[in-house]
């Protein structure tokens, strides 16, 4: 690969700039803006714009369908998406299953699923918590017992983000017992229109139901859906981990949001000490972001190992816990109405026809639980 240099990140930055701000649907930077849900049809109309691009698969090599980036490009590109207000990529299937079928899939493996990832055919759910599974998730209890050329699968996966979207799910499933709860794991893929397979939303405070209660009631699945080899789950587990603990970053959202906030705040009623107080916590904020982009650089320019991309993990979601309290405090009373941002027109009944409050307080409750998906900061 081309020596990187200076001059040529930044054609690729200005390059990636272009996109967003002609090729991109505006429709949905509009919707983004007024601080609607996007619906599937949304999302489908992004990643096809993206794709057409060849800039989906952003973390894939060039031989699966992605655009073979450097570490530089690809952070990039994440970081131009976020300051364009664009919508984030749906990582189950782009992100988070589609690496490992470029590493670990069989070739038919790779031929039935990366394309129609790549072209929005078909939405993936990331079935790894249980009921009884959580930031353990070496205690997971979904069995997988061989019957011949199929599995059969029995149990729950729970907070399973959009699985009620989804048409396939990639499974953690204990095939064997071991002494080690982390050995006799495999990873098994199911089609969601498999009989036994039953998705329970999961509605949320604000009305929405973006997580699911999945079940398995003697699904019968093909061997041939089973990625890698029998027993090798947790390995391949801890490798998509990585990649979904590097996809926290985030580094353009939070500078985006930043801004935001130290311009709304130019316009609030607050009395001097109050505004420096504000500052004060936003430059703290700021601050923050500017030291874990440094880390993140410095990490780039080497393999990233998987304590590093955990400390990376913490470092991000806690900064975006952080400006997100920011958000609801500089809202003030606008954040206290829990409104469905999925039907039209819900702004006007935000207090002083003011989305602003309701979208940062629902915005604050979700990324609550980024400092436990992924991973328990805690553990």
């Amino acid at each position: 690969m081309p020596r990187e240099t200076m001059a040529s990140l930044e054609s690729f930055r200005q390059e990636v700039r272009h996109f967003f701000a002609h090729e991109y649907p505006r429709a949905v930077l509009d919707k983004l803006a007024r601080g609607d849900r996007l619906s599937k049809a949304d999302q489908i109309a992004s990643q096809t714009a993206l794709n057409a691009k060849g800039w989906l698969g952003v973390s894939w090599p060039k031989e699966d369908g992605g655009p073979g980036w450097s570490p530089m490009q690809r952070y990039i590109f994440d970081c131009e998406l976020d300051l364009a207000g664009a919508a984030g990529i749906i990582p189950m299937g782009v992100i988070y299953i589609g690496p490992i079928l470029c590493a670990f899939g069989s070739e038919d493996q790779k031929a039935r699923w990366l394309p129609d990832i790549l072209n929005s055919k078909s939405f993936w759910a990331q079935g790894y918590s249980e009921p009884e599974s959580g930031s353990d998730l070496a205690s997971l209890r979904l069995s997988a017992v061989r019957e011949g050329d199929h599995y059969v699968l029995n149990g729950a996966k729970i907070w399973t983000s959009g699985a009620h979207w989804a048409d396939w799910i990639f499974c953690l499933a204990r095939t064997s017992k071991e002494a080690r709860k982390q050995d006799g794991i495999s990873l098994i893929c199911a089609d969601m229109r498999t009989p036994g397979v039953t998705v329970h939303p999961i509605p949320l405070i604000d009305g929405s139901a973006e997580l699911n209660r999945v079940e398995f009631d003697n699904v019968r699945v093909p061997v041939d859906n089973r990625i890698g080899e029998e027993g090798r789950g947790w390995h391949y587990a801890n490798v998509l981990l990585k990649n979904e603990r590097l996809s926290y970053a985030h580094i353009g959202a939070k500078r985006r949001d930043i801004a935001k906030l130290r311009k709304r705040a130019e316009t609030q009623n607050l009395s001097a000490a109050e505004r420096t107080a504000f500052h004060a916590r936003l430059s703290e904020a700021e601050i923050r972001v500017d030291m874990i982009e440094a880390t993140i650089l410095r990490a780039l320019a080497k393999e990233i190992d998987m304590a590093t991309a955990a400390m990376l993990k913490i470092a991000c979601t806690e900064s975006v816990q952080e400006i997100d309290a920011l958000a609801t405090d500089l809202a003030g009373l606008s954040a206290t109405l829990m409104l469905d941002r999925h039907q039209q027109g819900w702004q006007a009944l935000a207090p002083l026809s003011d989305p602003f409050g309701p979208s940062a307080i629902q915005t604050r409750f979700f990324n609550r639980a980024q400092t436990i998906y992924g991973g328990a900061a805690e553990i």
